[in-house]
């Protein structure tokens, strides 16, 4: 099982690569909140999303799954976003079967392209990829139904998709049924987002299902959004951080975090002078 935390921007994705995980997720959900301050309502563009991944794959060398959504278009356009995505630095895409505009996941109102449409876009990827992998999601349980998003996953997986991911199985049995059927066959990816609808919430009970990759998509902004108000609060209320000053890291030690003696070292070698 991988566990693969959600990050947008260079900080959150060093924070998941110093703490030693195998990969890291480039959400889109937490793309739109963090940087825009808007939910995961297909409000980020294509440029967007790969000027992140830039940044994020100028910082670490961690194994970057990045959200795809919907491909931003067509078929034609779902091959040049694998380009772009692949040249700034993309490990595996994952791309959805919604109509655009897409919807988070585990919000209601989705709604789908045909089975066809998005076995063509799935072909489309495939023949652009270089290198990357390419994850097939189908979020067709909450829109048509469990029976139908296997029907899908199998379509996908005939295509070619070299990871299959069905969204927000709502039952136990569901799950299991999923890693039954595929999980033999093919890597199997599941979203773990907290306040999410799916049934099983960790890591190793997928695991033992048959599932192969766990999404935390919000685990670090989650953390941030429950945390912040409080901070704010304190400052807001006494005009200083003293009496929070343990639940924050100082000045020297985002320093070292972001590798400022390293890049002092590097220009005194390179006599910059810095």
């Amino acid at each position: 099982m991988v566990s693969a935390p959600g990050c947008w921007d260079g900080l959150s994705a060093l924070l998941i690569e110093q703490a030693a995980f195998q990969a890291a997720f480039l959400t889109g959900g937490g793309l739109a909140m963090a940087r825009f301050g808007r939910p995961d309502m297909g409000l980020v563009d294509a440029g967007e999303v790969e000027q992140t991944i830039a940044i994020i794959r100028d910082r670490v060398a961690l194994p970057l799954i990045v959200d795809g959504d919907t491909g931003f278009g067509n078929a034609l356009n779902m091959q040049r976003t694998v380009r772009r995505f692949e040249r700034a630095g993309a490990s595996a895409i994952q791309i959805e079967d919604q109509l655009a505009p897409k919807r988070c996941g585990h919000m209601a109102g989705k709604a789908m392209v045909s089975k066809a449409e998005a076995v063509g876009k799935l072909n489309a990827a495939l023949d652009a990829r270089e290198h990357a992998l390419i994850i097939a999601r189908t979020d067709a349980v909450s829109v048509e139904g469990f029976d139908a998003a296997i029907d899908r996953a199998e379509a996908y997986l005939e295509a070619g998709a070299d990871l299959i991911f069905v969204e927000g199985p709502r039952t136990l049995a569901d799950t299991a049924a999923l890693g039954s059927r595929f999980g033999q066959r093919v890597p199997l990816v599941h979203n773990l987002v907290e306040g999410g609808t799916t049934a099983v919430r960790g890591g190793p009970a997928l695991q033992a299902l048959g599932f192969a990759i766990a999404l935390h998509p919000l685990l670090l902004l989650h953390g941030f959004a429950k945390a912040a108000p409080g901070w704010l609060a304190t400052l807001r209320d006494t005009g200083s951080t003293d009496a929070i000053a343990d639940q924050l890291a100082d000045l020297s030690a985002m320093n070292i975090l972001t590798g400022a003696p390293d890049l002092l070292a590097a220009a005194q070698r390179y006599g910059d002078g810095a």
